[in-house]
């Protein structure tokens, strides 16, 4: 039986608030952790830019490389004034951050609104004073202060790195850098938040407001492929952040269309809120379709259909990304060449000689990175099952919980391999359709080289999730995170080797210019393995905790 609960007047207030407060907690814990990563990677790319290309000749070579390239405009952006180091970073982070921004904004909206209606969490407080409209206004409160966590976060990293002697990025033109950056999380939040509306399920709202970032994608691409179409950019919100220019010529009115067009999607999301039936869409389903019970025959079928949206997502990102890094590789193998100081640089981390298959080791980092953050995600994932009580459902049939753990985690292991030869495959048509002379082998053993750094953060993070479940996720993402710094100051600061065998990157070697360690890479899957078989047996024993 239900006790009674009586609230004072002071909890009234509150309560009728608690969908922005709850909202709000989770997006600025999320915003937070995406804005820290963010800033890592401006940070990265304006240190490494100002310490590689020390005089004007070298800049200039590079600016001939890069910027009159019509593929690489199409792809990332006109390049303006790339022979410094504020036009160089704007160049090379706007564009790219802000698709990423726009998928996690779009991907955070779904998951805090529709998501949350769908788990029937909604019900019992609009069967109070909170009405549908209201309750859809609070959600783009909290999100708006996930945001705002988001801007503070990278803005401070953005201004700190600023402040080096050698990068010298005033602290107005890094704040604003930091907003034209946040305008597609932005922009994107409300489209999230405008299909939850329309659609009745998450899958379907994030489906659409993906398919708008593509067709948005593929506009900007048009308008900057050198075609005489460069008007198109108006026609997308993403070559609305491109016409910002910060860092070389700001232009603060264009952020004029894109709040409008904020306040926009806002009203609108909250007046066909009200114009719907809780758990529905404004765009009604189909009365009668055909049940959908593909891979619902047993617990690995149902952790692939449910993994199966986002992993898709991420494979086609990062097969993009890889074509594009094979795209481009004979010209950073040039650039490389080009820099003596970036040449020395290479050659202390161990790196030998230059060219294509060089520039490819360097840059395979980050797509290392990108790969632990899906195995985080998978660990994210498996604790959202726990805490949105949909474990449950599982546990007490004739699932087991090793049963249930051990499909999860053989799922996320076929995705990784799956995702690190792709990435090869990928890589090597890129260059290859560019005469860069990296050869097949190498590459697919380079996609392979990404793989156990996945891996071992998937153990140990579901290592946390047996023990500790509510940690889970901010320690898989923290240990990307801290693994990503350690790389990218460890060597500059002359940390201690100790300090620099914690980053799970460090593990790893630079194929395909140097032969992978696969030693090391098997020491890190079966630390993998051992951190997950304990994890499951602590799993094993516990209470499921909810949120």
């Amino acid at each position: 039986m239900l006790a009674e609960v009586t609230l004072g007047p002071r909890a009234v207030p509150r309560a009728r608030f608690v969908v922005a407060g709850e909202t709000a907690r989770r997006a600025v814990r999320s915003g937070a952790l995406w804005g820290c990563v963010f800033g890592l990677y401006v940070a990265a790319q304006a240190l490494t830019y100002a310490s590689s290309y020390k005089t004007p000749a070298s800049r200039e070579r590079l600016a001939g490389l890069f910027g009159t390239n019509a593929g690489i405009s199409a792809l990332n952006g006109p390049a303006h004034e790339i022979q410094t180091v504020a036009g160089f970073t704007a160049w090379k982070c706007l564009m790219v951050l802000s698709v990423m921004g726009a998928v996690f904004g779009l991907l955070t909206a779904t998951r805090l609104v529709r998501a949350e209606e769908d788990a029937g969490r909604w019900e019992l407080l609009l069967a109070g004073r909170t009405t549908r409209r209201g309750a859809c206004a609070q959600a783009l409160g909290g999100l708006a202060a996930g945001l705002g966590a988001f801007f503070v976060v990278l803005a401070a990293f953005v201004v700190l790195v600023g402040r080096s002697h050698d990068v010298g990025i005033g602290a107005g033109g890094a704040l604003f850098f930091a907003l034209c950056v946040t305008a597609s999380p932005a922009l994107f939040l409300c489209v999230g938040v405008l299909t939850s509306q329309l659609f009745g399920t998450r899958r379907r709202a994030s489906a659409y407001a993906a398919g708008i970032l593509g067709v948005g994608y593929a506009l900007r691409m048009v308008a900057d492929s050198g075609t005489g179409l460069e008007w198109l950019r108006w026609a997308t919100p993403l070559g609305w952040v491109e016409e910002l220019q910060p860092l070389t010529h700001p232009r603060p009115w264009v952020l004029v269309p894109v709040a409008a067009l904020c306040v926009a999607l806002g009203g609108a999301a909250i007046a066909l809120a009200g114009r719907r039936d809780l758990g529905s869409g404004v765009l009604a389903e189909r009365s009668h379709r055909r049940p959908r019970t593909t891979l619902l025959s047993g617990q690995v079928g149902l952790s692939v259909r449910l993994s199966l949206p986002v992993l898709s997502g991420w494979v086609l990102g990062l097969c993009a990304y890889a074509l594009l890094l094979g795209l481009v590789a004979k010209s950073g193998g040039q650039a490389l060449t080009a820099s003596a100081a970036m040449a020395k640089a290479i050659a202390r981390l161990g790196i030998p000689g230059a060219g294509a298959q060089t520039y490819l080791g360097v840059v395979f980092l980050m797509t290392a990175v990108l790969l632990a953050l899906v195995g985080a995600g998978q660990v994210s994932a498996m604790r959202s099952e726990e805490a949105d009580g949909h474990l449950d459902n599982l546990v007490v049939r004739r699932v087991a919980r090793p049963a249930w753990l051990a499909g999860r985690l053989l799922v996320a292991v076929v995705a990784l391999a799956a995702l690190g030869v792709g990435v090869g495959l990928f890589a090597w048509a890129g260059a290859a359709s560019q005469h860069a002379g990296v050869p097949f082998s190498g590459l697919l053993q380079a996609g392979a080289n990404i793989v156990p750094p996945a891996l071992c953060l998937l153990g140990l993070g579901t290592l946390v999730f047996g023990a500790w479940p509510r940690a889970a996720t901010p320690a898989a993402y923290g240990l990307v995170a801290w693994s990503l710094l350690v790389e990218l100051i460890g060597g500059s600061l002359g940390l201690n080797h100790f300090v620099l065998d914690t980053s799970i990157f460090h593990q790893m070697t630079a194929a395909p210019a140097v032969a992978p360690d696969w030693t090391s890479a098997l020491a890190m899957v079966l630390l993998g393995l051992v951190a997950a078989l304990a994890g499951g047996a602590a799993f094993a024993r516990r209470d499921l905790q909810g949120e």
